[in-house]
C-alpha cells in the first residue's frame, strides 16, 4: 500500500503520477491528484481540468476568463472546442 500525497490515506489501489519536472506523487483518487496538480485559473480560481486557455504564459479555465484577465487581448482569445465557425 502507498500513502496519498494529498490526503495521507494509505490505500491499496493508489497510483503514481510523474510530472514533467520529474516529481513523483502518489494518490488514492483522481480527486486528490486534481487538487494537488491542476493549476488554478488566474481570474476565478477554478481548477483547470481540461486544456484551459494559455495567454502569454498565464493560465485560465476558459476564454471568458482569459479575456477578462488578460486585458488588451480582447476578442482574439477564443475557446476552440465546439466553437461555432461563424
Amino acid at each position: 500500500m502507498a500513502t496519498c500525497t494529498t490526503c495521507g490515506n494509505d490505500y491499496w489501489l493508489s497510483f503514481e503520477v510523474k510530472t514533467v519536472t520529474g516529481e513523483t506523487h502518489t494518490f488514492d483518487s483522481f480527486e486528490c491528484a486534481i487538487t494537488r496538480l491542476a493549476p488554478l485559473c488566474e481570474r476565478c480560481d477554478a481548477r483547470i481540468i481540461g486544456h484551459g486557455v494559455e495567454v502569454e504564459g498565464r493560465f485560465f479555465c476558459c476564454a471568458h476568463c482569459a479575456r477578462e484577465g488578460a486585458k488588451g487581448l480582447g476578442q482574439e482569445i477564443r475557446d476552440t472546442v465546439g466553437a461555432h465557425p461563424g
